[in-house]
């Protein structure tokens, strides 16, 4: 079972029995590798959310100067983005949080 945990946390045995038997802590056991894997993933979509945005910025700038721009897009968009802005900061917040569980 060892084992197993070990190669599925990605973390050695010694860490592993340190950890959960000898210090007695309610620390939770971690996948390192999964964790990091999801967080580049979070990132990577967050890349792509950003260039959306930029393209949808120049799209309407374009519209706007040829007076076809429709006030209730810039609405929705305003609202969209700041939604778009209060998720980021829940997430800035979260990683925050775990950095400074992992320290």
């Amino acid at each position: 079972m060892i084992l197993q945990w070990e190669e599925t946390m990605g973390i050695t045995k010694t860490d592993l029995i340190r950890g959960r038997v000898l210090q007695k802590t309610k620390e939770a056991i971690v996948n390192a590798k999964a964790l990091i894997e999801e967080i580049d993933a979070i990132g990577t979509e967050l890349g792509r959310c950003g260039n959306n945005i930029n393209q949808l910025a120049r799209h309407a700038n374009t519209l706007n100067k040829a007076g076809r721009l429709n006030p209730s897009v810039i609405n929705e968009f305003n609202r969209l983005f700041t939604d778009y802005l209060k998720r980021i900061e829940t997430l800035e917040t979260t990683f925050r949080k775990l950095i400074r569980i992992a320290r």
